[in-house]
């Protein structure tokens, strides 16, 4: 059931234009005399989050029974007062004074957790075509349960792990536990990068809808379409319907196709990345198009840490493809999968044979992670001041090609061919 959908791939929404439609479509939006809690992204997404915080209070509070937000962080770490007043402009104290309270996820805590249902393992194993074996306990946050309905609001891109964001995975990761995250991460994996990212219908994704199932609340989905910093799409309905159509935009504007893989690919990370964890995302969009023996650099000098979170793992797993941890599985397994999912997604794909990694292409860091820790992680270092941006500008003709702002774009070959692990 769709309650309201504007978009368009030829241009996008002026301010007052957005703040028109969001509010022409959160009119449509019936919450008497329920209570709501709104889902809500965190930093690491673009999206006009405090003009939509602010049409919440102005529109959908009054009408509801009670309104607040949790933050769908996954295992991202929680937001301070300073970096939510930057992305809602309030604190958690000055929105709880205005009437709505905001809550951080935390994921690794069981105090918030419960667990709504467990996929099993003979379906599991259908699901995804005999690439896992076993049970999928669904553990969310209990928030849930102190309200009538839940209200997934935010963006729409392509995905390493899903194929497409939004919708569902605004549940799993978003305010889920650990064992559905390490499990749909790890057959993202398993399947490659290349194989999911921009594709609309995924095992991953049929995993999650298998899990929002045990979800006992009803589910409405503000799903928008971003693209560069500006919407151009806005759908509001039942959480698959406006996930669905919002993902059919954003595969028309989300994704660039361009005439030949690039032996060398500049990907400039934004400030929204902190960390590698996020930063990642630098790799993955533009994987597609690097070609076999290419090199990607991660330009992100604001970036001096691997993941506050995850790190610790990291540097004792360190970044290979994914054949290198199959082969060696009764060594990694104790793992959190999740953390060895964005291991190869970093590194890529590639091959693992008689004790020695053979990546497709070459990963370097020119960040503000040391060499010796780049060493230490089994990825290439530059130091980003040896590079000058100018000098590679315009040079695509030689080969070279230059990302601003990457991260949210997917890149393809116009020729539809993709990197394939299996002809390595």
């Amino acid at each position: 059931m769709m309650l309201f959908a504007q978009g368009s791939n030829e241009k996008t929404f002026t301010k007052e234009e957005f703040t028109q439609l969001l509010k022409e479509a959160l009119g449509k939006y019936p919450v008497e005399g329920k209570r709501i809690l709104a889902i809500i992204p965190d930093t690491t997404r673009t999206l006009p989050m405090r003009e939509i915080f602010a049409l919440l209070l102005s529109d959908l509070l009054p009408r509801a029974q009670k309104l607040d937000c949790i933050i769908a962080l996954g295992t991202h770490p929680p937001l301070s007062d300073t970096e939510l007043k930057k992305h809602i402009g309030y604190t958690f104290a000055e929105a709880h004074a205005r009437g709505i309270t905001v809550f951080n996820h935390h994921f690794n805590n069981p105090q918030e957790l419960f667990t709504v249902g467990v996929i099993p393992a003979p379906e599991v194993e259908s699901i995804t075509q005999g690439l896992l074996h076993t049970d999928i306990p669904v553990t969310v946050n209990k928030l849930i349960l102190d309200y009538d309905e839940l209200f997934i609001i935010g963006p729409v891109f392509p995905h390493e792990v899903v194929g497409f964001s939004g919708g569902y995975k605004y549940l799993f990761p978003g305010i889920s536990g650990t064992e559905i995250i390490d499990q749909f991460h790890w057959l993202a994996a398993l399947t490659t990068n290349p194989k999911i990212i921009g594709h609309k219908e995924t095992p991953v994704r049929n995993i999650l809808r298998r899990a929002a199932q045990f979800i006992p609340r009803p589910m409405v989905a503000l799903s928008l379409v971003i693209t560069g910093k500006e919407p151009c799409g806005i759908f509001l309905g039942d959480a698959e319907s406006s996930w669905s159509q919002a993902a059919d935009l954003s595969a028309e504007v989300n994704i660039l196709w361009v005439d030949r893989p690039f032996r060398t690919v500049l990907s400039i990370a934004p400030e929204m990345y902190n960390e590698l964890w996020v930063g990642g995302k630098c790799m993955y969009k533009l994987e597609p198009v690097v070609e076999d023996g290419g090199t990607i650099i991660i330009y992100a000098p604001h970036i001096q840490e691997i993941s506050a979170t995850h790190g610790k793992y990291l540097l004792e797993v360190g970044y290979h493809v994914r054949d290198f941890f199959l082969a060696q599985w009764e060594k990694y397994q104790h793992y959190p999968w999740g953390v060895l999912a964005h291991s190869t997604h970093v590194k890529g794909i590639g091959r693992y044979r008689e004790g020695r990694e053979y990546p497709r292409i070459r990963v370097v860091l020119a960040t503000g992670i040391s060499q010796e820790v780049c060493t230490r992680i089994n990825l290439d270092y530059l130091d980003y001041r040896t590079i000058k941006r100018e000098d590679l500008e315009g040079r695509e003709g030689e080969g070279i090609l230059v990302v601003p702002r990457a991260g949210e774009m997917l890149y393809r070959l116009k020729d539809g061919t993709v990197p394939d692990i299996d002809k390595l």
